[in-house]
């Protein structure tokens, strides 16, 4: 529950921004979108209901149409380049990556290039040009030639590092437990990190807070710390919910 005593510090985070009359960012990322599902109806109507910006970060060599025509509709969504196929080529022993140095880093920014025409071609007026890595990883020798593909951003998980070739909009609090439970995390645990995130913000960071979802894997306990922190922030003026187009800018 958003009232509980489990999201108490966040409310006095936000009574502190609220004094101080600033105003916190955040934007939703949700990733391995592939086609209509019922976990993706709830999803929307959740961030509809909520009035939360939503970008899709979906895998271009898995999804099609039936997308396409669910999301004609729905001019809050976003969509970005999740990759290719979401497939891991990094050896046994090593953590899971697609967009790694194992193959010819032309094969590799041949298929992000196709992937990119394709969900410009299936997704035109939703369309962000916006590459999220699978697994939030990739290999920095690919990352200039990024724009050269048409990219105008880069989205993985962690606070951005200034100075690279491409901007970043990361995220940062990421509700799955996904070395645990595979479902979402417990409401203290998640709490605690936004704090953290905010606290930092105020110190100075410009950087808007990125939640994570992965609607395909929500259990009871990821929809219902969702629609709590919609619930929490959405009623607060020291709040603002920003779609991923407004962050990046023109």
């Amino acid at each position: 529950m958003a009232d509980g005593i489990a999201w108490d510090p966040l409310h006095r985070e936000l009574d502190r921004w609220q004094a101080a009359g600033r105003v916190a960012r955040f934007w939703l990322r949700d990733d391995d979108t592939i086609e209509p599902t019922q976990a993706l109806e709830t999803l929307m109507t959740l961030a509809c209901q909520s009035e939360v910006p939503l970008t899709l970060a979906v895998i271009p060599g898995l999804t099609g149409e039936a997308l396409a025509a669910r999301l004609v509709e729905d001019a809050a969504v976003a969509v970005a380049v999740h990759g290719w196929s979401h497939t891991n080529h990094a050896g046994p022993e090593r953590k899971k990556q697609e967009l790694g140095g194992e193959r010819p880093a032309d094969v590799v920014l041949g298929e992000l290039r196709e992937g990119f025409r394709l969900l410009q071609r299936l997704h035109p007026a939703r369309f962000l040009p916006v590459l999220v890595p699978p697994w939030n990883r990739i290999d920095a020798a690919l990352i200039p030639a990024l724009p050269g593909l048409g990219f105008a951003a880069l989205s993985v998980h962690g606070r951005a590092k200034q100075g690279g070739p491409v901007p970043l909009l990361n995220t940062h609090v990421d509700i799955i437990d996904w070395h645990g439970t595979r479902g979402g995390r417990s409401e203290e645990e998640l709490v605690t990190e936004l704090v953290a995130e905010l606290r930092d913000r105020f110190a100075g960071s410009d950087e808007p807070v990125g939640v994570l979802t992965h609607h395909l894997v929500h259990d009871a306990a990821a929809w219902d710390f969702l629609s709590a922190l919609f619930a929490v922030t959405g009623r607060h003026p020291a709040v603002r919910w920003s779609s991923a187009s407004e962050l990046l800018g023109p």
